[in-house]
């Protein structure tokens, strides 16, 4: 029982922290996308209405961790799905950009990377397989 509790905190503390970092990311790149560009972005890229795709995956990781706070272990396919994309832009995007000296996001790359490693921990596997 005590493990259950200390499971369901751990995955609200995570719905909260992408409440408040998916939920600046998403407004700043859906209403404000050149801001976002030069700040989120760190002008690693060129600008483009791309941004705001990027914002409203976001925005949708925002409204499904709000919901997880209130039902965390129904949501937790939003963890999934976030491990699952990071570690896919990380792969795919960042450590290629790194190795060949490109400019990319690298506090983006940092926050990914930390979510990563924190993600598996946080999951409920056993109840999701079940």
């Amino acid at each position: 029982m005590k493990e259950y509790f200390k499971m369901m905190i751990a995955m609200k503390i995570m719905y909260f922290a992408n409440v408040i970092v998916a939920g600046a990311i998403s407004i700043t790149s859906l209403f404000y996308p050149k801001t976002a560009q030069k700040s989120i972005f760190t002008d690693a890229f060129e600008y483009s209405e791309s941004i705001r795709l990027i914002g409203a995956l976001w925005f949708a990781i925002f409204v499904l961790s709000l919901i997880g706070l209130w039902y965390p272990k129904q949501m937790s396919l939003v963890f999934v799905f976030q491990l699952i994309y990071k570690s896919s832009w990380l792969l795919f995007a960042a450590i290629p950009a790194m190795m060949n000296a490109h400019p990319y996001p690298k506090a983006m790359a940092s926050f990914f990377l930390v979510w990563v490693i924190v993600l598996p921990f946080v999951i409920p596997w056993k109840e999701m397989l079940n």
